[in-house]
């Protein structure tokens, strides 16, 4: 049985890379010169900084949910792991949109629960498997 886990994993990369291309593509004003308004401003200026600062959350919590997975892919599979996985890629999406579309701090924060407690569940399985109990 896999663990189906790798999957949710490379999602969540490619998430990443999307975010790095999108970041690329609102600094090429200012970088490049490419795309510029016809006054020389940059038609991203808005939303480039939330873009990068999307792009760096996704260097801190999912870092848990990286490892998380990572530990697990050393007991046997569970049910659940796989579901969590996914809820959690769900939840980065849904959180990237949010962040890089939408200035409402609060429903960045309910958005962000999603992952958060996706986290916390595939961590409750790490410490299940670790200590003999394996989950369903």
């Amino acid at each position: 049985m896999s663990h189906g886990l790798l999957l949710p994993m490379a999602a969540h990369v490619l998430l990443v890379a999307a975010l790095y291309v999108l970041l690329t593509i609102a600094r090429a004003p200012v970088v490049w010169g490419i795309g510029r308004r016809p006054d020389g401003g940059n038609p991203w200026s808005d939303i480039e900084p939330r873009i990068g600062a999307n792009l760096s959350n996704q260097f801190e919590w999912p870092l848990f949910f990286h490892v998380g997975c990572l530990v697990l892919l050393q007991f046997p599979p569970t049910r659940e792991a796989p579901v969590l996985a996914w809820i959690f890629v769900v939840g980065r999406l849904m959180h990237s949109a949010v962040q890089i579309l939408v200035p409402d701090i609060r429903l960045r924060g309910a958005v962000f629960t999603i992952n958060f407690l996706a986290v916390l569940g595939l961590w409750g399985l790490v410490v299940l498997a670790a200590t003999g109990h394996p989950a369903g």
